[in-house]
């Protein structure tokens, strides 16, 4: 990832709180000279660099399965928010044009060796854990043992579990933090025009000037 210094979020604990704020991320590893993609929920297990994973499933119909029965290397992709940035929104633009777009983003990069996991307990308590936790805000929250046991058991043999035991970390968060402070709060009145940018804006200001 190409990381200039004022972007470069170096905490750890931070790239672990954006994935644990995301919770979805895209898993790329290499098939050939080609690449193979999936888009997955993870559980992230904290810990040290070469002890922390992240833990996903996949269909065993993915062609994911066959690239990774080796523990290859591969990366996991987090984009947190992002947003279109108009240079019509600097006030520093009133003297002396000299300003361009841009986009603001927040992604982390987890990079890492993945495995598979084909053991049905680890697979069904991953489920569960996964359920728990996006279950937690519904007023009737769901729960694996509400469907009946047979029909959870079909649909475990049809998946696997996915291991990423993570070795590095690259998290960026291009939030504007390389323009003035005036410039700064021009971006987030203008992106306050969208109330889909709301968590954009609140970012921003997580990492303002």
């Amino acid at each position: 990832m190409y990381l200039p210094k004022h972007f470069d979020v170096e905490k750890v604990s931070a790239a672990f709180e954006f994935i644990e704020q995301r919770q979805v991320g895209n898993i790329v590893v290499a098939s050939g000279s080609c690449f193979e993609a999936s888009f997955l929920p993870w559980k992230l297990l904290r810990g040290a660099m070469g002890t922390a994973s992240l833990r996903g499933h996949v269909s065993k119909a993915n062609p994911l399965v066959e690239l990774v029965k080796d523990n290859v290397p591969g990366i996991v992709i987090f984009d947190l928010v992002d947003g279109y940035i108009s240079p019509s929104w600097y006030p520093s633009k009133q003297i002396d044009q000299k300003v361009v777009p841009t986009w603001n983003y927040l992604t982390v990069h987890v990079h890492g060796r993945v495995a598979l996991i084909d053991n049905s307990e680890w697979v069904e308590d991953l489920v569960t854990e996964l359920t728990i936790s996006n279950e937690s805000d519904q007023k009737a929250p769901w729960q694996v043992s509400d469907a009946p046991r047979e029909f959870i058991e079909k649909q475990l043999k049809g998946i696997v579990g996915v291991e990423v035991l993570i070795e590095r970390i690259e998290a960026k968060a291009k939030l504007s933090q390389n323009r003035s402070a005036s410039d700064v709060q021009g971006t987030i009145e203008g992106l306050g025009q969208d109330v889909d940018r709301q968590p954009l804006i609140t970012q921003i200001n997580n990492f303002r000037q």
